[in-house]
Protein backbone atom coordinates (compact mmCIF):
# COMPACT_ATOMS: atom_id res chain seq x y z
CA UNK A 1 0.00 0.00 0.00
CA UNK A 2 1.50 3.33 -1.05
CA UNK A 3 0.68 6.08 1.46
CA UNK A 4 1.69 9.72 1.19
CA UNK A 5 0.64 12.93 2.85
CA UNK A 6 0.03 15.60 0.22
CA UNK A 7 0.42 19.33 0.71
CA UNK A 8 -1.23 22.00 -1.50
CA UNK A 9 1.58 22.51 -3.99
CA UNK A 10 2.42 18.78 -4.33
CA UNK A 11 -0.97 17.58 -5.53
CA UNK A 12 -0.80 17.01 -9.27
CA UNK A 13 -4.20 15.48 -9.90
CA UNK A 14 -7.21 17.78 -10.21
CA UNK A 15 -9.69 15.41 -8.54
CA UNK A 16 -9.67 12.89 -5.71
CA UNK A 17 -12.21 10.43 -4.33
CA UNK A 18 -12.36 11.43 -0.67
CA UNK A 19 -13.32 9.18 2.24
CA UNK A 20 -13.64 10.28 5.86
CA UNK A 21 -12.08 8.56 8.86
CA UNK A 22 -15.30 6.67 9.66
CA UNK A 23 -15.63 5.40 6.06
CA UNK A 24 -18.18 7.91 4.74
CA UNK A 25 -17.66 8.63 1.05
CA UNK A 26 -17.60 12.37 0.33
CA UNK A 27 -17.44 11.74 -3.40
CA UNK A 28 -15.08 13.18 -5.98
CA UNK A 29 -13.67 16.55 -4.91
CA UNK A 30 -11.01 18.83 -6.30
CA UNK A 31 -7.67 18.59 -4.50
CA UNK A 32 -8.01 22.06 -3.00
CA UNK A 33 -11.55 21.34 -1.73
CA UNK A 34 -10.37 18.09 -0.19
CA UNK A 35 -7.53 19.88 1.62
CA UNK A 36 -9.94 22.56 2.89
CA UNK A 37 -12.32 19.87 4.13
CA UNK A 38 -9.45 18.13 5.96
CA UNK A 39 -8.33 21.39 7.56
CA UNK A 40 -11.90 22.14 8.68
CA UNK A 41 -12.03 18.74 10.39
CA UNK A 42 -8.57 19.28 11.94
CA UNK A 43 -7.21 16.12 10.26
CA UNK A 44 -4.77 15.19 7.49
CA UNK A 45 -5.47 14.31 3.85
CA UNK A 46 -3.72 11.03 3.04
CA UNK A 47 -3.56 9.54 -0.43
CA UNK A 48 -4.08 5.81 0.06
CA UNK A 49 -4.51 4.59 -3.50
CA UNK A 50 -2.62 6.73 -6.03
CA UNK A 51 -3.09 4.32 -8.96
CA UNK A 52 -6.90 4.32 -8.85
CA UNK A 53 -8.84 6.54 -11.26
CA UNK A 54 -9.46 9.02 -9.67
CA UNK A 55 -6.92 8.55 -6.83
CA UNK A 56 -8.41 7.77 -3.43
CA UNK A 57 -7.59 9.97 -0.43
CA UNK A 58 -8.70 9.61 3.16
CA UNK A 59 -9.24 12.34 5.73
CA UNK A 60 -7.82 11.05 9.02
CA UNK A 61 -5.20 11.59 11.72
CA UNK A 62 -1.86 10.63 10.16
CA UNK A 63 -0.20 9.74 13.48
CA UNK A 64 -3.03 7.35 14.34
CA UNK A 65 -2.81 5.87 10.85
CA UNK A 66 0.94 5.22 11.21
CA UNK A 67 0.36 3.62 14.61
CA UNK A 68 -2.25 1.20 13.29
CA UNK A 69 -0.08 0.30 10.27
CA UNK A 70 2.92 -0.46 12.49
CA UNK A 71 0.68 -2.55 14.74
CA UNK A 72 -0.58 -4.55 11.74
CA UNK A 73 2.99 -5.16 10.55
CA UNK A 74 4.06 -6.26 14.02
CA UNK A 75 1.13 -8.68 14.25
CA UNK A 76 1.89 -10.17 10.84
CA UNK A 77 5.56 -10.62 11.77
CA UNK A 78 4.64 -12.41 14.99
CA UNK A 79 2.48 -14.91 13.07
CA UNK A 80 5.37 -15.96 10.85
CA UNK A 81 6.95 -19.13 12.22
CA UNK A 82 10.66 -19.54 11.68
CA UNK A 83 11.64 -23.09 10.87
CA UNK A 84 15.15 -23.91 12.00
CA UNK A 85 17.19 -26.80 10.73
CA UNK A 86 18.57 -28.81 13.63
CA UNK A 87 21.43 -31.24 13.06
CA UNK A 88 22.22 -34.66 14.44
CA UNK A 89 25.49 -36.38 13.67
CA UNK A 90 26.14 -40.10 14.00
CA UNK A 91 28.96 -42.39 12.92
CA UNK A 92 28.71 -45.84 11.39
CA UNK A 93 29.61 -47.57 14.66
CA UNK A 94 27.31 -45.51 16.91
CA UNK A 95 25.81 -47.78 19.58
CA UNK A 96 22.08 -48.56 19.72
CA UNK A 97 21.53 -46.66 22.99
CA UNK A 98 23.13 -43.51 21.55
CA UNK A 99 20.95 -43.84 18.45
CA UNK A 100 17.85 -44.06 20.66
CA UNK A 101 18.89 -40.87 22.50
CA UNK A 102 19.53 -39.00 19.24
CA UNK A 103 16.27 -40.25 17.71
CA UNK A 104 14.38 -39.01 20.79
CA UNK A 105 15.94 -35.57 20.35
CA UNK A 106 15.06 -35.60 16.64
CA UNK A 107 11.46 -36.57 17.50
CA UNK A 108 11.25 -33.69 19.97
CA UNK A 109 12.51 -31.21 17.35
CA UNK A 110 10.08 -32.54 14.75
CA UNK A 111 7.17 -32.14 17.16
CA UNK A 112 8.21 -28.49 17.65
CA UNK A 113 8.04 -28.01 13.86
CA UNK A 114 11.75 -27.86 13.07
CA UNK A 115 13.49 -29.61 10.21
CA UNK A 116 16.13 -32.13 11.20
CA UNK A 117 19.28 -32.84 9.21
CA UNK A 118 20.80 -36.24 9.95
CA UNK A 119 24.48 -36.60 9.11
CA UNK A 120 26.11 -40.00 8.89
CA UNK A 121 29.68 -38.89 9.50
CA UNK A 122 32.22 -40.82 7.44
CA UNK A 123 35.91 -40.73 8.21
CA UNK A 124 38.85 -42.31 6.44
CA UNK A 125 38.01 -45.45 4.47
CA UNK A 126 34.37 -45.34 5.52
CA UNK A 127 33.81 -42.82 2.73
CA UNK A 128 34.31 -45.58 0.18
CA UNK A 129 31.88 -48.11 1.66
CA UNK A 130 28.93 -49.43 -0.34
CA UNK A 131 26.10 -46.89 -0.65
CA UNK A 132 23.47 -49.49 0.30
CA UNK A 133 25.35 -50.21 3.53
CA UNK A 134 25.47 -46.48 4.36
CA UNK A 135 21.76 -46.05 3.60
CA UNK A 136 21.03 -49.02 5.88
CA UNK A 137 22.90 -47.25 8.71
CA UNK A 138 20.80 -44.11 8.18
CA UNK A 139 17.61 -46.20 8.14
CA UNK A 140 18.56 -47.61 11.57
CA UNK A 141 18.30 -44.10 12.99
CA UNK A 142 15.17 -43.19 11.01
CA UNK A 143 13.30 -46.26 12.31
CA UNK A 144 13.84 -45.08 15.90
CA UNK A 145 12.20 -41.68 15.35
CA UNK A 146 8.74 -41.78 16.94
CA UNK A 147 7.25 -38.65 15.31
CA UNK A 148 5.72 -38.98 11.85
CA UNK A 149 8.01 -37.38 9.29
CA UNK A 150 8.59 -37.02 5.60
CA UNK A 151 11.88 -36.74 3.74
CA UNK A 152 12.46 -33.11 2.72
CA UNK A 153 15.80 -33.77 1.01
CA UNK A 154 16.85 -37.21 -0.15
CA UNK A 155 20.13 -38.72 1.11
CA UNK A 156 23.09 -36.93 -0.45
CA UNK A 157 26.81 -37.37 -0.23
CA UNK A 158 28.64 -34.39 1.17
CA UNK A 159 32.21 -33.65 2.19
CA UNK A 160 31.64 -35.03 5.70
CA UNK A 161 29.43 -37.96 4.80
CA UNK A 162 25.84 -38.82 3.96
CA UNK A 163 23.07 -36.34 4.88
CA UNK A 164 19.29 -36.54 4.84
CA UNK A 165 16.82 -33.83 5.88
CA UNK A 166 13.42 -34.68 7.34
CA UNK A 167 10.44 -32.59 8.45
CA UNK A 168 7.16 -33.20 10.26
CA UNK A 169 4.55 -34.89 8.09
CA UNK A 170 1.39 -32.86 7.56
CA UNK A 171 -1.73 -34.79 8.45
Amino acid sequence: MNIRVRINHQIRVPELRVITEDGQNLGILSASDALKKAEEMGLDLIEISPNAVPPIAKIMDYGKFQYTEKKKQKDSKSKIQNIDIKSIQVKIATDEHDLIMKAAKASEWLSEGHRVRLLLFLSGRAKYLDKNFLNERLERLLKLITEEYKVAEAPQRGPKGLTITIEKAKK
